[in-house]
């Protein structure tokens, strides 16, 4: 049987939708609300059954370091945390990404700043989109919105992150991570063998053939100019990945007088609050990014001519609302809602807010 339902955490649906990509390793600390991914993982014991390695490291720097060590061997491997988590792992996103190292990243959002609380939240917008870490370097970033799609954007960062070779990351939050719903698990794939992974990643470091110099994964370069040309090299890949990727859901724009622009929890918020404009005589769409890098902006800015306002949701105090407003240009109006300290909004609380900003 190739496909199979099961009623899961979204935490839980990421760890077994790793272990059936072919995954050969996780690298990870526990901190809530992700803390299941790793418990997940070690109930499963995929080192019986697939090879898999799963290892609990002393700390989330240590983490993010055996990730960097694991991938430079082509190998497909992951680590979560949740942001306090993430922000100790930042200087290892750097260099992942400078050394053009494909991993996948989960970052399971809590409320901050600082310790702050374990309840969901969506302020770590910042960190993932505009880099977080030192350096000007991006990261593809996939925002799920069910648990569905947490098990399904597993596949789809790993494979994006061999296509590009650069760091993906699954930027969900505490109710995603933690809520139950159905799941279709995709069927077992088996681990690649060394002869396949030489094939898809030359520069890995396996061990050099006779008639090859060694490879050297690097990000240290003391000459400005070279490097210099390998930032440009940098660059011109993330242009290429913008102008190849591109992924979001639209909901009843088309006749719509205003849209609301929310991802995540946020977004299935959103949904049932245009629900309620609607039953109002209140014309309102919905755009949910999926990539918020790169950001779906040309699909956002289309409809920017024919709409009265733009309502950005956020579980924060205003991020992703940067990037609607660059988006449009100016051509609309663009305001933000959003609780904070681990507090979600009610579709009642979005409609309210709507009303009040724009006067409908």
């Amino acid at each position: 049987m190739s496909e199979e339902i099961f009623l899961m955490k979204g935490n839980e649906a990421i760890a077994h939708a790793a272990i059936r990509y072919g995954t050969d390793g996780y690298f990870g600390y526990p901190i809530t609300p992700q803390s299941e991914i790793l418990e997940t993982l070690m109930d499963e014991a995929p080192w019986e059954t697939t090879g898999m390695v799963v290892l609990q490291a002393e700390s989330e720097t240590s983490s993010i370091n055996m990730v960097y060590g694991g991938a430079a061997c082509g190998k497909a491997v992951f680590t979560s945390s949740s942001s306090t988590g993430i922000s100790l792992m930042m200087e290892g996103f750097s260099f992942l990404a400078g050394g053009e190292l494909p991993c996948l990243l989960i970052n399971v959002m809590r409320g901050g700043p600082g310790l702050g609380t374990i309840q969901p939240s969506q302020s770590d917008y910042f960190q993932a989109v505009k880099g977080g870490g030192h350096g000007d370097y991006k990261l593809i970033t996939l925002a799920p919105a069910t648990v569905q799609e947490m098990a399904d954007f597993v596949a789809l960062g790993f494979d994006l992150a061999f296509k590009y070779n650069t760091p993906a990351m699954i930027l969900a939050d505490g109710a995603i991570g933690q809520m139950m719903e159905k799941v279709k698990l995709p069927p077992f794939k088996a681990r690649r063998t060394e002869a396949e992974i030489r094939e898809q990643c030359p520069w890995a470091t396996l061990g050099k053939p006779a008639d090859r110099k060694p490879n050297v994964i690097t990000t240290l370069e003391l000459d400005a100019h070279k490097m210099e040309v390998h930032n440009l090299k940098l660059q011109a890949k993330y242009k290429k990945i913008e102008k190849e990727l591109n992924m979001h859901q639209e909901i009843n724009c088309e006749d719509a007088d205003y849209i609301l622009v929310a991802f995540g929890t946020a977004a299935r918020i959103c949904q049932k609050a245009m629900e309620l404009a609607r039953a109002e005589g209140i014309k309102v769409g919905l755009i949910r990014p999926i990539t918020l890098w790169p950001y779906p902006s040309k699909a956002i800015d289309k409809y920017a001519s024919q709409i009265k306002g733009i309502l950005t949701v956020e579980m924060n105090a205003g991020q992703m609302v940067e990037d609607v407003r660059l988006a449009v240009n100016g051509k609309v109006k663009v305001e933000h809602y959003g609780r904070m300290g681990g507090i979600v909004p009610t579709p009642h609380e979005v409609l309210d807010a709507l009303k009040n900003k724009f006067d409908c």
